[in-house]
């Protein structure tokens, strides 16, 4: 018989894993088309560069905010 195993610790972290996939695709869509859109068109490179890292900026500061309330709501 298999021994019976307790799982303790809180759903917040559970929550935040699966969370973690809303920045990580955010991520990836915005430098895939920052690189579609400078194949196509090379000369606008760094309009497209400057207003990706905005948003990059913007797509990390959620993740930030979601594991900062994940630890104060877990506690």
């Amino acid at each position: 018989m298999l021994p019976i195993l307790e799982l303790s610790g809180s759903l917040n972290m559970l929550g935040y894993g699966l969370a973690t996939l809303g920045p990580a695709l955010g991520v990836a869509w915005i430098f895939a088309s920052v690189i579609n859109g400078t194949a196509r068109q090379p000369e606008a490179r760094g309009a497209m560069m400057s207003t990706a890292w905005i948003g990059f900026a913007v797509v990390e500061a959620l993740a930030i905010i979601g594991i900062a309330l994940a630890f104060v709501l877990g506690a």
